[in-house]
């Protein structure tokens, strides 16, 4: 079959339609069709069934969402609040990493909202530069006082779930306990 040159003049979701029961279509209407439909605005997709699905490491989701906001210097960012992600929160506060933390109730959420107020410089430069994971559901890492070592030579700081709460390294040290190193922070 020969090509007449004849572009794709009608709407996307007529073309879409039409490329779903031709058997045979020009390899440019495919290319067209895929490139138009890539391009979509995220805002024009379908809408997507609502799932409660369960969260297998909250601390990594806030510390990705920490990470993300930060790295497009918003000034606070939201999260679902758990007890855990406030004690984080607040060891981060303690340290000089964010500047606070609120729980946001919202309408229609089922659960409340964990508000992190970011802290910046003065001249808007990112006052947390890295922020890891280190322990893992996967991979528990421990370390007792003997073991815990400064991070970058004092300029950052690993935050510790100990049996006296969520610590930081420093915290932990004058304490005298040892724990799960949940992340480090510089």
């Amino acid at each position: 079959m020969q090509s007449t040159g004849v572009t794709c003049v009608v709407g996307l979701e007529v073309c879409i339609e039409n490329l779903r029961f031709a058997e045979f279509v020009s390899g440019i209407c495919v290319w067209m069709v895929w490139s138009l439909e890539s391009r979509r605005p995220a805002g024009n997709q379908p809408e997507e069934k609502e799932t409660n699905a369960m969260m297998t490491d909250p601390i990594a989701d806030l510390l990705t969402r920490i990470r993300n906001a930060i790295h497009v210097r918003n000034p606070s960012v939201d999260m679902p609040v758990s007890k855990m992600k406030i004690r984080v929160v607040e060891a981060l506060a303690r340290e000089g990493f964010v500047w606070d933390h609120e729980v946001v109730e919202v309408e229609g959420a089922p659960v409340a909202t964990l508000r992190v107020n970011l802290k910046y410089g003065p001249n808007e430069e990112r006052v947390i530069q890295h922020i890891e994971r280190i322990s893992k559901p996967g991979r528990r890492v421990y370390v007792g006082v003997e073991d815990m070592k400064e991070v970058r030579q004092g300029l950052g700081v690993s935050i510790l779930s100990t049996s006296r709460g969520v610590l930081s390294n420093r915290e932990a040290r004058k304490e005298g306990v040892g724990g799960e190193l949940l992340c480090q922070v510089w």
